[in-house]
């Protein structure tokens, strides 16, 4: 288990071991969106990333960067869906066993995902609590290492390679990047790309507001954790992870707070105009600079749609 804050060699280290493993995702442009938000965005679009999900890249980075003696006990998890998905094609890809605990509130969609992969889904009620007591008794059954979706640092370096691909691929430096918040890997590893990589690009988060407990934990400087989370961003409902917050509170900006219609209304926008497949934890990025027009105005801003895993029966439009 890596016990540091990552450093830039950590996070270049982690890009070259999933290099061949993962997409290096386009970076899109809208002009009607530009004009609507008076910047110019660059979209990041790893909802065409392998299981459709940045999330990819911090599984991968950290099943492969196992020793062979904690492969052969093989990996287990808890997610709703998309670090399920990750840990399962890694696990396939290492050849060895994943066990995922998954809330039986998880999107259909996420869970066959999962079982296409090869992984075995136990199900559990749909609490924090639940998934924990559930996932330390497959543990103390099967001996599986346990991998964390977001507070292991591990994770949080294959997350920061999206962000770095994003600094590395824009031609012009990026005066800001937005990603969305839930248990902190992907923000923290953008914190930690920009001020290694693009010294001076400010980096930002959107959060719904009935899952605000990243917002509140960094305007106290507290961890306050999630109670009870109501948003259709189902990817953000988690509680944030102590090793993200550390990072959070000395690199990011601000978190802004979003509704379920700017949300919804953002998703749409990005469906209808690009023409492509977004979930609605990513559409807080657009969301926040559509409703914080003066903070963005005339700036180079770079977005990570993080995900496109949508149950299509179940659209909010």
């Amino acid at each position: 288990m890596q016990d540091h804050i990552p450093t830039a060699q950590d996070i270049t280290t982690a890009h070259d071991r999933i290099r061949k493993y993962i997409h290096r995702t386009p970076i899109l442009t809208n002009a009607y969106i530009n004009e609507l938000a008076g910047a110019d965005i660059y979209f990041k679009c790893e909802n065409f990333q392998k299981v459709g999900a940045f999330k990819a890249r911090g599984g991968l980075n950290t099943v492969l960067s196992l020793r062979n003696e904690e492969l052969n006990k093989g990996v287990a998890t808890h997610s709703s869906g998309n670090h399920a998905q990750a840990i399962a094609l890694a696990a396939k890809m290492a050849r060895t066993k994943a066990y995922i605990v998954m809330p039986s509130s998880a999107p259909a969609i996420k869970k066959a995902a999962v079982r296409d992969y090869g992984a075995q889904i136990i199900e559990c009620e749909p609490t924090l609590e639940a998934r924990e007591t559930t996932l330390q008794k497959v543990v103390d059954d099967t001996g599986a290492i346990f991998i964390h979706p977001y507070n292991d640092y591990r994770v949080i370096q294959g997350q920061a390679t999206a962000a770095k691909e994003l600094i590395e691929d824009v031609p012009e430096k990026l005066d800001a990047i937005v990603t969305p918040v839930g248990g902190g890997g992907l923000l923290s590893g953008t914190a930690l790309s920009a001020h290694y990589f693009s010294a001076g690009t400010k980096v930002f988060a959107g959060e719904p507001e009935g899952a605000d407990d990243a917002y509140r934990s960094f305007q106290s400087g507290t961890l306050i954790p999630q109670i009870n989370p109501k948003s259709i961003s189902d990817g953000l409902l988690t509680s944030l992870g102590e090793k993200p917050f550390e990072i959070i509170k000395k690199y990011v900006s601000e978190i802004f707070l979003v509704n379920e219609e700017e949300i919804i209304d953002a998703m749409r926008l990005v469906w209808e105009r690009m023409k492509i497949i977004v979930e609605p934890s990513c559409a807080t990025t657009l969301a926040v600079v559509l409703k914080n027009k003066a903070q963005f105005k005339g700036k180079k801003v770079g977005l990570i749609l993080t995900g496109g895993n949508v149950d299509l029966k179940k659209l909010p439009f």
